[in-house]
């Protein structure tokens, strides 16, 4: 190609600058070829190459898509076209491209663009590898490009370091269900350029009701342009298939919702308590006749590091509150000393800690005669269908929302709720990821999962009595125990 040939490819293109819908009918031979059977886009496809030509014209947010859908739709050609289009209609154009896994990157996603950059009328403007498309201009190579890298918790600078200040930026998760909820929070930040073109696009089969790509359907959705495609609508998917999954499972299993219906589960695969069942029991309200003959226990679930919060909680029979949520815990006496009025306010029949970072707080309620128990998750289970105390008393919580149980309308709580996984194993004993890998998917510690999850640890009963301090301070109990800070009175009286 020549160098008037080359100004005007170059030309042509930037006609599409800011609208890729035009760009993908002019940039490929439709109806020959391999193309013969196709004249465009699917509508759904057209759709959002047309959101983002609307949002072009006043650039000031970042432009965000995002298209949930069941099998066979043609996401990854969508794909292909967002990182040709990009990069060929405006110059030193950079982005990425990432995927749930690196066999998905590397055998679908990218081999995917490759069959249309071969199809691709600017082809000559750029090269492309098995882990990048940039262009041919020496001067430009590093800057004028798309990179396919795959995500990793422990490697984001790929995705911190993507900025492009007063040029174009273009990010796009592939089977994003499953990408890390920290390299979206990393992604995030290079979304930070000012007067600069972004866009970002999450792509995937719905296959967990958790997670960042789940919140752009749900309690992020108003900044998101959200599709979510049923694949018997499209052209070519295979409806044979389609149709016997469907007779197999059931048109509301989770399985069609997920892989046809374009629909998030109401259980992801190894998810313990399912979001039906959470949604459930939040923000419910009780009668005190449902509740108020069971004991009164409080729990608290400490923290020490990282964004971890220290929660306590009350549970009366099927009524669950939040007492306090502290960041972390820099001090036991302060948390020991809330647990106690907490104690005394509620006239509580059992306080629970949890063993990890609460032996300090359980050392300072003994020194102010307080009979707490202290609880660990690593414990035998009462239960032998469980690995653990852990294992045993999320099953029991789990068994108390199917029951009816009830607990705060708070985001947060039923983030803890719906969070943790199963581990499959061999034996089908019920073991729980722990906080570490539960952290390795970028999901924070459910401290308030957790905490709630201590009140089934131990059987708990009714006191017969608990009457209201008196001019001395003290507290009576069924057991004839009296307490006041600092000091066992049943020793001092022979109790």
């Amino acid at each position: 190609m020549d160098k008037n040939e080359t100004v005007e490819l170059v030309n042509f293109l930037a006609e599409f600058t800011h609208d890729p819908l035009k760009f993908v009918y002019a940039a490929f031979p439709w109806g020959e070829g391999e193309l013969k059977d196709m004249d465009g886009p699917e509508k759904w496809q057209a759709d959002l190459l047309a959101d983002i030509r609307d949002k072009l014209k006043t650039p000031s947010e970042v432009i965000r898509e995002a298209v949930a859908s069941g099998h066979g739709i043609g996401k990854s050609a969508l794909v292909a076209w967002l990182i040709l289009w990009a990069i060929s209609t405006f110059e030193d154009t950079r982005g990425v491209v990432t995927a749930n896994t690196a066999t998905q990157l590397g055998t679908k996603t990218w081999p995917e663009l490759i069959k249309w950059y071969q199809r691709f009328i600017g082809k000559p403007l750029f090269t492309i590898t098995a882990t990048a498309i940039f262009s041919t201009e020496a001067d430009h190579q590093k800057t004028w490009r798309i990179d396919a890298i795959p995500w990793s918790d422990t490697n984001t600078e790929a995705f911190a370091g993507l900025h492009n200040q007063g040029k174009r930026i273009i990010v796009i998760f592939d089977e994003a269900s499953a990408i890390s909820n920290q390299i979206w929070e990393v992604a995030e930040g290079a979304m930070t350029d000012d007067n600069t073109e972004i866009i970002w696009c999450a792509f995937g089969n719905p296959t967990r009701n958790t997670g960042r790509f789940f919140d752009c359907f749900h309690r992020q959705r108003q900044y998101w342009y959200t599709q979510q495609i049923d694949s018997r609508t499209v052209r070519f998917s295979n409806k044979k298939t389609i149709k016997q999954w469907i007779e197999e499972w059931g048109l509301e299993s989770d399985f069609v919702k997920v892989r046809v219906l374009g629909q998030f589960p109401n259980s992801s695969e190894n998810q313990f308590i399912s979001t039906e069942l959470a949604t459930a029991g939040r923000g419910k309200h009780l009668n005190e006749a449902q509740y108020k003959f069971a004991p009164v226990i409080i729990c608290c679930d400490p923290a020490w590091s990282g964004g971890d919060a220290t929660a306590i909680i009350m549970r009366q029979g099927l009524a669950c509150s939040l007492l306090a949520n502290f960041p972390r815990n820099d001090n036991d006496f302060v948390i020991a000393q809330t647990l106690a009025q907490f104690e005394d306010r509620y006239k509580a029949d059992a306080v629970i800690i949890d063993l990890g970072y609460g032996t300090g707080i359980y050392s300072a309620g003994k020194t102010m005669g307080r009979s707490w128990m202290l609880v660990s998750f690593a414990e035998k289970s009462p239960d032998p269908d469980c690995l653990n105390m852990r294992a045993y008393i999320w099953k029991e919580m789990r068994e108390w929302l199917k029951q009816g149980g009830a607990y705060p309308d708070d985001q947060q709580f039923y983030d803890d709720l719906v969070g943790p996984e199963t581990k499959p194993r061999a034996d089908g004993v019920i073991q729980l990821e722990s906080k570490a890998d539960m952290k390795k998917r970028g999901l924070p510690s459910p401290n308030k999962g957790d905490a709630l999850a201590l009140s089934f640890s131990r059987h708990v009963t009714k006191k017969d009595t608990w009457s209201v301090p008196n001019k001395n301070g003290l507290y009576f109990a069924n057991n004839n125990q009296r307490y006041t800070p600092g000091y066992n009175l049943r020793k001092k009286y022979g109790r």
